[in-house]
């Protein structure tokens, strides 16, 4: 018997009032089903109606939306246009809901414990005693330590992999027949992204439960799903069977998911590193080094307690026209370290050598100077551009800062850009806000391009980009590195992604290297268990489930 089955289902939008009440398809009668027990993954890009598609199961969607034509059936119960007081029984008691961003999910100002133990509260558990007892075999079960500790703690003193286990525990609280997580692990590093994955595959296996994962990355479905359903443009273009889908996609865009997923797309299965990357490595092996980094030290005080030190004598080196890669997971040091490169912080002890030229105390004139050499590419598209500039403005800004050219020049070398990172010449009077997020990460690349920088860092510069906007991110990078000679510094926590661009690695922990070198030794034979732990996080390395 199936536990969710969707049939025919049709979803609009209501538009604004400037398009005379016209209403938007963006779900064109999707069909699949669940069985008891199986892991069905939806899978596509942002847009393809996946998490809409889910918000209708639980009667969420927007406001706006709506469902015009099709059924939701749980079991033999259609629950598709019940209201939200007919729904209310049936979510987290029939189905749980693990949400993508646990910072945003749970409430700042309560505590954990008061918030696992509301799912009980609203659903008639009126024994207080008894309530705080199954919160603290929850935490523990979801693999919380110290569960009575963590229960009168508040979100923000937990990691984020803690937190999201705490929305696993609140969806699974009371043994639903459907566990829908969407997107649930597209925020954290990938070593613990396996760790919740494999939480929900282990309560899944205990409880029977059902569960439909939403993602856009194929490498996790594969991982994961028994089943796959490919979505575009909000239809099903192609579903079935993983390994019979990934074996043998009968669909281009679900050939171009698998080809975009950074395990398949970088030939995580396949021994060789990419051609390009061993040509391009030989190619550089005699150049000079742009980035010399010797036994850097950063240290963080807070109040009275010892200072704590982000950086502990990292050093490491890249040569002109190369890319080399700093891998870890959060709080390693990576992010401080390459702001110790840029200059942006000051080392407590160590050098830093551009060009050969010494800049470790560079301040001034020198340090300005400094700042035409090496541009900086932030995570996040959506913060680091000014949402009041238009694009031609904000790529002319370092031209601005820098006085270089006229106004008419600088305008002229914007567009130009634009041309460079392949985007189209009107988009240079729009603003951020008008732009996806692929298209805002170009113009910041293209922005960071504009005074001819010899080096660019890119601190986690695709993390928050689809995996198909991210391969075609990662494409551009490697042709803007041949034709213009760029050292990049790569800094990111996904070594699937690494694998396709760097020629160089230094994966740190806690502040340290613990091993480096030439980007295909180091996946071929790791030497150091962390990095070992690293690799087999990767989504898409594992086997097919059955």
């Amino acid at each position: 018997m199936s536990v969710l089955t969707i049939e025919d289902l049709r979803i609009s939008y209501g538009a604004g009032r400037t398009s005379g009440g016209a209403r938007r398809d963006v779900v064109h009668g999707i069909s699949f089903e669940i069985g008891e027990g199986e892991t069905v993954a939806l899978v596509g890009e942002s847009g393809s109606g996946k998490s809409t598609t889910a918000q209708a199961v639980l009667g969420l969607l927007p406001h706006g939306g709506r469902v015009d034509a099709g059924r939701v059936l749980l079991g033999d119960l259609d629950i598709s246009g019940w209201s939200d007081r007919a729904m209310r029984p049936i979510r987290g008691a029939e189905i749980g809901f693990v949400p993508q961003d646990p910072v945003t999910s749970l409430n700042p100002v309560r505590t954990i414990g008061a918030q696992v133990e509301e799912i009980f509260a609203l659903h008639g558990h009126r024994d207080a005693k008894a309530r705080r007892a199954r919160v603290a075999d929850l935490l523990e079960r979801v693999g919380i330590d110290d569960p009575d500790l963590r229960a009168r703690q508040h979100p923000h003193e937990l990691s984020g992999g803690m937190r999201q286990r705490v929305l696993i525990a609140i969806a699974v609280a009371l043994r639903p027949r459907l566990l829908i997580a969407d997107e649930p692990t597209s925020a954290l590093d990938a070593t613990v992204q396996r760790r919740v994955l494999d939480l929900i595959d282990e309560l899944r296996a205990e409880e029977g439960t059902s569960v439909l994962l939403v993602t856009h990355d194929l490498g996790v479905a594969a991982d994961r799903a028994q089943r796959l359903v490919v979505l575009q443009g909000g239809s099903v273009v192609e579903q079935g069977a993983s390994e019979a889908v990934l074996a043998s996609p009968a669909d281009r865009y679900t050939r171009q998911l698998l080809a975009d997923a950074p395990a398949f797309a970088t030939g995580f299965r396949s021994p060789e590193a990419p051609t390009f990357l061993r040509d391009a490595a030989a190619a550089a092996a005699e150049n000079p080094y742009a980035i010399t980094a010797a036994g850097l030290v950063k240290q963080f005080r807070s109040g009275g307690r010892e200072p704590f030190r982000a950086v502990d004598d990292v050093s490491f080196r890249v040569r002109k026209g190369t890319t080399h890669a700093l891998v870890g997971e959060s709080g390693s040091g990576k992010t401080t370290t390459a702001r110790l490169i840029t200059r942006f912080q000051h080392p407590d002890a160590g050098t830093i050598a551009i060009d050969d030229t010494d800049v470790t105390t560079a301040s001034g004139r020198e340090l300005r100077e400094l700042r035409r050499s090496i541009q900086l590419v932030y995570q996040n598209p959506f913060a680091s551009l000014d949402p009041r500039q238009r694009i031609e403005d904000i790529i002319a800004e370092p031209l601005t800062n820098f006085r270089i050219g006229t106004r008419g020049e600088r305008r002229e070398r914007a567009h130009a850009l634009l041309e460079r990172v392949t985007l189209p010449a009107d988009v240079a009077r729009r603003t951020p806000r008008e732009l996806s997020g692929g298209q805002r990460q170009r113009v910041a690349i293209a922005r960071a391009l504009a005074i001819d920088p010899e080096i660019i860092v890119f601190d986690e510069a695709v993390s928050a980009l689809d995996v198909t906007v991210q391969a075609r991110i990662l494409e551009l990078l490697a042709a803007l590195q041949v034709e213009l000679g760029l050292t990049y510094l790569f800094i990111s926590h996904d070594l699937a992604v690494v694998r396709g661009i760097s020629h160089t690695v230094s994966v740190m922990r806690r502040g340290r290297i613990v091993e480096d070198g030439l980007t295909q030794r180091i996946f071929e034979d790791p030497q150091h268990e962390y990095t070992r732990e690293l690799l087999a996080a990767v989504p898409g390395r594992s086997e097919v489930p059955a």
